[in-house]
C-alpha cells in the first residue's frame, strides 16, 4: 500500500476504516516535509542557525515524515484489528471472555499507535519552533502553516488515544496513557 492509497482512503467518504488517526499522522508528515524544506532553503545564508544545523534538522524531519507516513498505515491496521475484536462472537461466556480480551488488546494498540504518532508530531512542532525567526524569511508562511499542521496532528492523535479508552480494562495502562496525554495536550490537544 502506498501513501497515496491511505490518502485516497481518507478522502473516500465511503471508507470507514481510515479516519482521524491516519489523517493526523499524514498531517504530521506534511508538516515535517514542509519544515525540512524551509530548513533546506535556509542553508546558504546565516539566519541565526548555521547551515549544518539546518541540514541536521532537515534530515531529522525527513525521517519523521517517513515514520509518520508509516504511522498512518499502522493506525489503519490497529483500527481494523480493533473492529475485528468487536465483531467476535459473544454467545457463550467463553466467547465473551475471549472477545473482551481482544477488545482490550486492540484498544491498547489503537491508543499506542496515535500516541507514538503524537510524539512524532510534537517533535516536528518543536523543530519548527526552533527554526522560527532563524530561517529563510521568504519561506515563513510555509513554516507557519507547517507548525499549525503539526499542532493539528498532535490534537488528532490525542483525540484518537482518548477515543480508545472505552475498551481498555487496565487502569494502569490508562494512567500511563494519561501521563502521555498531559504532555501532548499542552501543545495541540484538548480534553
Amino acid at each position: 500500500m502506498t501513501d497515496n492509497d491511505i490518502l485516497a482512503k481518507i478522502i473516500d467518504s465511503d471508507n470507514t476504516a481510515v479516519g482521524g488517526g491516519a489523517s493526523s499522522a499524514l498531517v504530521g508528515a506534511m508538516a515535517a516535509g514542509m519544515i525540512a524544506m524551509v530548513s533546506k532553503l535556509s542553508v546558504k545564508k546565516d539566519y541565526g542557525i548555521p547551515g549544518e544545523a539546518h541540514l541536521a534538522i532537515a534530515t531529522e524531519l525527513d525521517g519523521l515524515a517517513k515514520k509518520l507516513q508509516d504511522g498512518s498505515k499502522k493506525d489503519e491496521e490497529a483500527f481494523i484489528t480493533l473492529m475485528s475484536a468487536y465483531r467476535m462472537p459473544k454467545s457463550s461466556d467463553e466467547e465473551k471472555s475471549i472477545r473482551k480480551k481482544a477488545i482490550h488488546q486492540g484498544s491498547v494498540s489503537a491508543s499506542n499507535v496515535p500516541k507514538e504518532n503524537g510524539f512524532m508530531c510534537l517533535r516536528v512542532y518543536e523543530l519548527g519552533q526552533a527554526i522560527m525567526g532563524n530561517s529563510n524569511p521568504n519561506a515563513e508562511s510555509d513554516l507557519l502553516i507547517a507548525i499549525e499542521l503539526a499542532k493539528i496532528g498532535i490534537f488528532g492523535c490525542t483525540l484518537n488515544i482518548r477515543a480508545n479508552f472505552i475498551g481498555i480494562r487496565d487502569e494502569q495502562v490508562k494512567g500511563e496513557l494519561e501521563k502521555d496525554l498531559e504532555i501532548l495536550e499542552q501543545y495541540g490537544g484538548k480534553k
